[in-house]
C-alpha cells in the first residue's frame, strides 16, 4: 500500500475527443482531427508540459459502441481510431520525458508481434514505454477474427470463460517479459575487427509452454533500454486483480469512495509473488472541471442534454473545480492509492484544468511527485531496471 507521506503520481488517459460521448461537439473540440498525428502529438504535448508521468492510449479491435460487448448503430457517437501502439511510436519522438502507454489486446493478438512492437517503442521513445493489457470478451470482436468461439455471457459460463480470459492474459504477460529478457543487455558486441555483430551465446530460447501459449523465442529486438518496459492493466472484479497481481507493474482500477480504494489495493496486494516489487495501483476518476462548481455542473449537464442521458462510468465521475479534485485525490492517496489515472470528459477543456489548475494546486501542497530529472518511465515511478532472467553473470 502506498504510504500517505509519499507524494502521488497523476497520469491521464486520452480517448478520441474525451471520455463523454458527447465531446466531440463542444466548441474546442477537434473531431475532424482524430485521425492526424498533430492531433495526438498536441494533446500529449499539453500532457507532458503539464507534467503528468504518462498518458496512455485506448485501442480497440471493433468499432466503438456504447456496450463494450455488443455492437451499435448510433451515428452520434465518435466511431473510428487509430492503431493505439502506432500513435504512441509517432509521438514519443516530438516528447522528452512523458511516459507513453497504449493498450493491445491480447485475446486476439499475439505475444510474440507486441513484444517487438512494445520493444521498438521504448527505444523510439528513450526508455518511456509501457503496454496496458486487456481482455475482450465481444462476439462480436471474435467474429471479425474467426479463431475462437464467445459464449453468450448472459449464461453460466460467463464467470468462467472471463476468467479463462484473464489466465490467458497472464501467459500472455509472462511471454512479453521472457522475450524481452531474451536479449541479455551486452549481446550486441559490433566488433569490426573481429567481425562479430552479436554474441550468441547472450541470445537464448524462452521455450514458453503454457496453456494458451508455446512460444520458442528468441525476440528479434534487442533487450529495451528499460530492460522490460511497464505492463500496466485495468481490473473490476477479482480475475482482473489476480492478473495485475502476478504480473503487472501498473494497475488501473475504478474504486469510488476510500474505503473501496483500500479494498482494491489490498486485494491486488494478496496476489502479489513476496518477492515481487510492489505494485502500483492508480484509481481512475472521469473528471469534468471548472473555474467554479457550478460551471463544470452546467458544462456537464449541457453535455448530458446532447447525450439524451446522463453519462455515466465505471470509474468514478467527478464534477468540481481542480482544488475540490485535489482534496479527493489526496483523500484515496491516503487510503492507499499511488496515483490517479485521470479521465478528461473533454479535450481540450479538462486536460488543460487538470494540466493548469490541478497540477499547480497538487505542487502547493506538496502532494504531486516530482519525475522532472527522470529519464526513464521506471525511473519517474521509482520502478528499478528488472535484472535479466536468462543472465548468467
Amino acid at each position: 500500500m502506498s504510504s500517505s507521506s509519499d507524494p502521488l503520481h497523476l497520469a491521464v488517459a486520452l480517448d478520441g475527443t474525451g471520455w463523454h460521448p458527447a465531446s466531440w461537439r463542444e466548441a474546442d473540440a477537434r473531431p475532424a482531427e482524430l485521425l492526424t498525428p498533430g492531433y495526438w502529438t498536441d494533446l500529449v504535448g499539453v500532457a507532458e508540459r503539464g507534467q503528468l508521468v504518462f498518458a496512455t492510449i485506448e485501442d480497440g479491435l471493433a468499432l466503438q459502441s456504447d456496450n463494450p460487448l455488443r455492437a451499435d448503430d448510433r451515428v452520434d457517437r465518435v466511431r473510428g481510431r487509430l492503431d493505439a501502439v502506432l500513435i504512441a511510436s509517432r509521438v514519443a519522438p516530438t516528447t522528452k520525458r512523458i511516459g507513453l502507454i497504449p493498450t493491445a489486446i491480447a485475446t486476439h493478438t499475439e505475444p510474440f508481434h507486441l513484444s517487438k512492437a512494445i520493444a521498438t517503442l521504448d527505444y523510439v521513445s528513450s526508455g518511456r514505454a509501457g503496454i496496458r493489457i486487456q481482455v475482450s470478451a465481444s462476439r462480436d470482436v471474435a467474429r471479425l477474427f474467426g479463431r475462437r468461439d464467445v459464449p453468450d455471457l448472459s449464461g453460466a459460463a460467463s464467470e468462467a470463460f472471463v476468467d479463462e480470459l484473464f489466465t490467458e492474459a497472464a501467459e500472455y504477460v509472462e511471454v512479453l517479459r521472457r522475450l524481452w529478457d531474451s536479449w541479455e543487455d551486452d549481446a550486441e558486441i559490433r566488433d569490426v575487427a573481429s567481425g562479430r555483430f552479436v554474441d550468441r551465446n547472450k541470445l537464448h530460447y524462452i521455450d514458453f509452454h503454457g496453456t494458451k501459449f508455446s512460444v520458442k523465442g528468441p525476440s528479434i529486438t534487442p533487450r529495451p533500454p528499460q530492460g522490460q518496459p511497464l505492463v500496466a492493466a485495468l481490473a473490476h472484479g477479482e480475475a482482473g486483480y489476480r492478473l495485475i497481481g502476478d504480473g503487472a507493474d501498473i494497475g488501473f482500477v475504478t474504486p469510488h469512495d476510500a474505503s473501496e480504494t483500500t479494498a482494491i489495493v489490498d486485494a491486488i496486494a494478496a496476489h502479489r509473488p513476496a518477492d515481487a516489487d510492489p505494485v502500483l495501483v492508480f484509481a481512475d476518476v472521469v473528471v469534468f472541471l471548472g473555474d467554479t462548481q457550478e460551471a463544470a455542473a452546467a458544462r456537464k449537464a449541457r453535455l448530458d442534454e446532447r447525450l439524451g442521458a446522463e453519462y455515466i462510468s465505471d470509474a468514478e465521475v467527478f464534477v468540481g473545480t481542480p482544488a475540490q479534485l485535489a482534496d479527493l485525490l489526496q483523500e484515496w492517496h491516503a487510503a492507499g492509492a499511488a496515483g490517479f489515472r485521470l479521465r478528461p470528459a473533454a479535450l481540450p477543456h479538462d486536460l488543460l484544468q487538470i494540466t493548469d489548475g490541478l497540477v499547480p494546486e497538487l505542487r502547493r501542497r506538496g502532494a504531486l511527485a516530482d519525475a522532472d530529472h527522470a529519464t526513464t518511465l521506471r525511473a519517474a515511478l521509482q520502478l528499478p531496471r528488472p535484472a535479466n532472467r536468462y543472465a548468467t553473470t
